[in-house]
C-alpha cells in the first residue's frame, strides 16, 4: 500500500498512562479476527490480574484461572474491564448446575462469552447452552478432545492450547472445521504467533508479562537513573569513586 493510500490515524496519549499500558504484539493484527455481536476481536489477553486488565490494549479479556470459578472474581473483572470479558465457568472440577449458575451470573454482569476447559462434560455444555445466550468457548488441548460432540452440544468457538504443538492442532482442526471460529495461544514470539495465524487461528490468546517481571524492569530503570543522577551531581564519579576520593583525603 502506498503512503498516499494509508489513512492517518490520530492517537490520543496520556503522560501518566503511557508507561503503564500493556501492549499486545502487533503481529496479532495479521489475524482475521472473530466478529462477535458485530465487534471484531483479534487479541485476547489471558489474565485475571485487575491492574493488567485495566491497562491492557487487548480487544478482549480471557478470564480463565486454575481455581474453581467464583462469582466474586467475575464481578471484580467485569467491574474494571473496558473490553469484553470471556469468563471461565467450568472444567474438570466445576460442572453441572454450578457452572450454569456462574455462567448466568457472568452474562448478567455483562460478560460477552463464557469459557469451559477441556474436561467439561457434554451434559454440562448442553446445560450451559440452555442457560445462557452468549457464546460458549471450549478449550481444546489435544487431538483427542471430542470436538464434534462439543460443537453439537452448543460450543460456538474453539480455544486451542496445545503448547509448542498448538499450530499443528490448529491446522488439523481447520481442515475439519473450516468455518468454526478458532482462538489459539500464540506462544512467546512474533514468529510463533504468526505460525498459529498461518495455521488457521482467527484470534490469539496472549499471556502478558507478570507483575514481577514488570516490576523487575522498572527497578532496573530506577537504579540506572539513580546512578546517573548521582554521577551528574558529583563530577561524573560513581559512588565508589566518590567515597574512595574522600577517604583518601
Amino acid at each position: 500500500m502506498s503512503d498516499r493510500n494509508r489513512k492517518f490515524v490520530p492517537e490520543v496519549k496520556s503522560g501518566l498512562r503511557d508507561d503503564s499500558i500493556i501492549v499486545t504484539p502487533s503481529v496479532i493484527r495479521n489475524s482475521s479476527g472473530i466478529k462477535i455481536y458485530n465487534r471484531r476481536i483479534k487479541s485476547f489477553i489471558f489474565t485475571t490480574d485487575i491492574a493488567t486488565i485495566t491497562y491492557s490494549d487487548a480487544d478482549a479479556i480471557m478470564a480463565v484461572y486454575p481455581q474453581t470459578p467464583h462469582p466474586a472474581i467475575v464481578e471484580a473483572i467485569t467491574a474494571v474491564a473496558s473490553q469484553p470479558v470471556f469468563a471461565g465457568v467450568g472444567g474438570g472440577t466445576t460442572g453441572g448446575k454450578r457452572s450454569a449458575y456462574v455462567a448466568e451470573f457472568a452474562e448478567a454482569r455483562g460478560a460477552m462469552g463464557i469459557v469451559v476447559n477441556s474436561p467439561t462434560t457434554i451434559s454440562t455444555i448442553r446445560l450451559l447452552e440452555n442457560s445462557v445466550e452468549c457464546p460458549i468457548v471450549a478449550t481444546i488441548v489435544s487431538h483427542y478432545d471430542d470436538v464434534e460432540s462439543k460443537l453439537n452440544a452448543g460450543v460456538d468457538i474453539l480455544n486451542v492450547a496445545n503448547g509448542k504443538d498448538t499450530a499443528k492442532l490448529v491446522e488439523w482442526l481447520r481442515k475439519r472445521y473450516p468455518e468454526v471460529p478458532i482462538i489459539a495461544t500464540g506462544g512467546p514470539t512474533d514468529e510463533t504467533i504468526q505460525q498459529v495465524i498461518d495455521a488457521g487461528a482467527n484470534a490469539i490468546s496472549w499471556t502478558p508479562p507478570t507483575n514481577a517481571e514488570l516490576f523487575k524492569s522498572k527497578m532496573v530503570k530506577y537504579r540506572i537513573e539513580k546512578r546517573q543522577t548521582f554521577m551528574d551531581n558529583h563530577g561524573g564519579m560513581t559512588m565508589n569513586e566518590y567515597e574512595d576520593r574522600n577517604f583518601e583525603h
